[in-house]
């Protein structure tokens, strides 16, 4: 298949955010990563923000965010922000793995590993991805600075995953 082809099949990935954060939720601060990742789908992965949530730290308010932005969005990326820490209401990575088909351990591992070079606390992070009917679901972490780092970490590899997950021809 010749490069124009390929370039041809370039996808607009549809991408899904859900912000997890009681205040955020409450509406008492602002929110933040969720902010951050909308700008960066748009501007360095050249994607489409078309969900876009902010729920409590509750487990049927994120699952039901995260089934809507597949089954009624169909989504082809989607981030959580928030809810991926050591408190007692973080619960995220939890609701995500009993929805996911398949675990995609590397990305989170890769995250928490280049986070430690700038922050060692970002090993306590612990979201997971996976995929779900042709979506892939990345937990990130709820600080504005984590969220830009592991996007930024995970960047060159998200196309690449959305067409293998598509099943498209990638020539990487």
């Amino acid at each position: 298949m010749g490069r124009e082809l390929y370039e041809a099949m370039e996808i607009k990935i549809k991408v899904g955010v859900i912000t997890v954060s009681d205040r955020c939720f409450r509406r008492e601060r602002r929110d933040e990563s969720g902010a951050i990742i909308k700008e960066l789908v748009e501007e360095k992965l050249k994607g489409q923000v078309n969900f876009y949530t902010i729920v409590p730290d509750e487990w049927e308010p994120i699952k039901g965010a995260i089934i809507q932005a597949i089954d009624e969005y169909s989504v082809d990326l989607l981030f959580t922000t928030g809810g991926t820490g050591l408190s007692k209401r973080d619960i995220t990575p939890e609701v995500t793995s009993t929805l996911i088909e398949k675990e995609v351990p590397g990305i989170s591992e890769i995250m928490r590993v280049e986070g430690f070079k700038n922050n060692p606390f970002s090993v306590l992070s612990r979201g997971i991805c996976g995929v779900k009917k042709g979506t892939l679901i990345i937990n990130l972490p709820g600080s504005p600075n984590g969220v830009k780092e592991c996007f930024l970490t995970i960047l060159p590899l998200l196309v690449h995953a959305i067409k293998i997950i598509k099943g498209l021809p990638d020539f990487h």
